[in-house]
């Protein structure tokens, strides 16, 4: 259920909402909470901490809508406002939108478009905490086991859960940038960590996009793992994406092969837990095991712009995802051939 704040000295305004969104209020899609002025509206903030958009008239007794404004992005960079007022000038959008309101709409209300408006805002809202509970749990972060680090991220409890070791079922993903070792023979150092970082970025935004996490960057390569409900489906999906952004990018530099990757996927029961040295404090809370490994020599085996996962994966995704034999591979350290799939689509 999405929390609103509505900031408004019109008191008919708090029956027509009520009105006009009594199913989403009954379905508990929408809670509103009224207020008259600025100063109101900071009070039922604290009372409220979990609101998620503020709807505000600006021409308010006490305090305006243009100064609560100033005051929320002081005290919650992640809720977002939006106006709602007869001064639709210019001027008054200007400092608005300078102060940090995420919308505009000006009275006389068209309600069809004030819920298009809150919808929009509400999504953004919602992507910004995932984001930023993504980068939180983020295991890169993990590897400085440092006290104020801990404390930082939660202190004793987020300790003792940091060093919990145990067996999880998941799905691993290394995603190699093929062709970078070229690249970084013939640029500037600049060049090559700049370029390469600008990669990741794009690659490290669809993978968080499906719910996963970036275990470790490994010279031009990275590992992901996703966790929880419908991990396999959300790896691939992520890993669809990843390809197709790269695939969309120019040359690196004038003469240059253009980007692209090579993908290892594998899922299944992996032990988690923090690998390293407690002496150089130190530790990489990782994944491990014979998955993890398969996936990386998938991915040693997969050319340009492939996707391949066993046949074992194949059997659990082949009526989501349209894929192809790709035949029997010679892995690493294994025994046996390992029948492959390439992933199309």
């Amino acid at each position: 259920m999405t929390k609103i704040l509505v900031v408004d000295d019109e008191i008919d305004l708090e029956v027509l909402i009520k009105q006009k969104f009594r199913q989403k209020i009954r379905e508990h899609h929408y809670e509103f909470i009224f207020a008259v002025n600025g100063i109101e509206a900071l009070k039922q903030l604290e009372i409220h901490g979990d609101v998620d958009v503020v709807l505000s008239d600006i021409n308010m007794p006490e305090m305006d809508g243009l100064t609560l404004l100033t005051k929320l992005g002081e005290q919650n960079s992640l809720l977002k406002s939006v106006i709602v007022s007869a001064y639709g000038d210019m001027d008054n959008i200007r400092v608005a939108m300078n102060r940090g309101a995420f919308d505009f709409i000006t009275k006389p209300i068209n309600f069809e478009d004030l819920e298009l408006t809150m919808e929009k805002t509400i999504k953004h809202v919602l992507q910004m905490r995932e984001t930023m509970k993504a980068i939180k749990e983020n295991n890169i972060l993990k590897m400085y086991v440092d006290e104020t680090v801990l404390n930082f991220m939660g202190g004793r409890e987020f300790e003792s859960s940091l060093l919990v070791n145990e067996t999880i079922e998941g799905t691993v993903v290394f995603i190699d940038i093929c062709s970078f070792t070229k690249i970084s023979e013939n640029a500037p150092p600049d060049t090559v960590v700049n370029l390469l970082n600008s990669y990741f970025e794009l690659m490290v935004k669809e993978i968080i996009a499906q719910g996963g996490y970036i275990d470790k960057f490994i010279g031009d390569a990275i590992m992901a793992v996703f966790r929880n409900e419908y991990h396999l489906d959300r790896a691939i999906d992520a890993c669809l994406a990843v390809r197709r952004k790269i695939e969309q990018l120019p040359a690196a530099t004038e003469g240059a092969v253009k980007p692209d990757v090579s993908i290892g996927l594998n899922s299944g029961e992996m032990i988690s837990g923090n690998i390293g040295s407690a002496e150089l404090r130190r530790l990489d809370y990782t994944v491990i095991g014979d998955v993890v490994n398969t996936a990386q020599r998938l991915q040693d085996n997969a050319k340009m712009g492939q996707i391949l996962i066993t046949e074992a994966t194949y059997e659990k995704v082949k009526e989501s995802f349209q894929c192809k034999r790709v035949g029997e591979l010679k892995l690493k350290n294994k025994s046996k051939h390992e029948v492959a799939y390439e992933v199309i689509e």
